[in-house]
């Protein structure tokens, strides 16, 4: 069966002066000629995205869309009409918003965070602005720690909420973003604390563990040790540091300095503390 606004595998039944054939069990689905890879034959197999034409008839591309069927992306309006809005999508074709669908007015030129589905009513692929019921943190497939694809939602008070792995929502900090970012941005990030009722808090880029090693992983363990601060930065006594933390100042300093780029410690006045 052929899943449209998805990828198909799908078999080469003939050929003519505009195109190839694919077999859906029909009479074929074109695959137009400025798509057909050189050196494809009756009889091969290849990998296609399948959808509406303008003309409301199945097409397929070996262009790859900015999502599919199933997905939350972000993505630009380049036309609106009374009807709906057009977005960007990396196709020939453009995918439409419905009115009906659409949170507030989409205008031209601006990026949109919508969920990818397929109309019951004409079977072709469109796109929602509502995607409220699609995202939910009553059953948690994460824990504290876990890398995850972050997809930033919207702007609030306290930072930017974010969607987890498509599926979840977070909130990284303002006081623990240390680059520009904007609605639309596709970020790694991992799990920083999971609060009462499934809040999530996050933070950016890889847990330090994973890639800090010698001196600075001995610093984030003693961290942990301590509740997350230890009194020492780079103007503490060298016999103070080599005491408690068994190492000179000037590893002391440069791994902090290595942590502190990595945005995996703040440097106080009175010490140290993780992020």
């Amino acid at each position: 069966m052929i899943k449209v606004g998805e990828f198909n595998t799908l078999r080469v039944i003939r050929a003519v002066d505009f195109g190839v054939f694919l077999d859906d069990g029909k009479e074929g689905i074109l695959l137009p000629k400025r798509f057909v890879p050189a050196g494809l034959k009756v009889g091969d197999e290849l990998d296609v995205f399948v959808y509406h034409d303008s003309e409301d008839r199945l097409i397929a591309t070996t262009q790859k869309p900015l999502g599919i069927v199933g997905d939350i992306v972000a993505l630009k309006a380049v036309s609106a009409t009374k009807q709906g809005a057009f977005l960007d999508w990396g196709l020939m074709k453009d995918l439409f918003v419905p009115k009906s669908k659409q949170l507030g007015t989409m205008r031209v030129g601006g990026t949109y965070i919508v969920s990818i589905y397929i109309d019951e009513q004409t079977g072709r692929v469109a796109a929602t602005e509502k995607i409220e019921n699609l995202l939910s943190n009553e059953e948690l497939d994460l824990k504290e720690k876990d890398p995850v694809d972050l997809l930033v939602y919207r702007r609030t008070d306290i930072g930017y909420l974010c969607i987890i792995n498509g599926k979840h929502t977070g909130v990284l900090h303002f006081s623990d973003i240390y680059q520009n970012i904007q609605v639309g941005d596709r970020l790694k990030g991992y799990i920083r604390k999971i609060r009462e009722e499934n809040k999530i808090d996050l933070a950016l880029g890889e847990r330090g563990y994973q890639r800090v090693s010698g001196e600075a992983g001995k610093i984030l363990d003693l961290l942990d040790q301590h509740g997350g601060f230890l009194p020492y930065h780079d103007k503490s006594d060298p016999e103070d540091i080599y005491d408690n933390l068994g190492m000179s100042k000037k590893a002391f300093k440069m791994a902090i300095g290595n942590l502190f780029k990595q945005h995996l410690i703040r440097i106080k006045e009175n010490g140290i503390e993780k992020i």
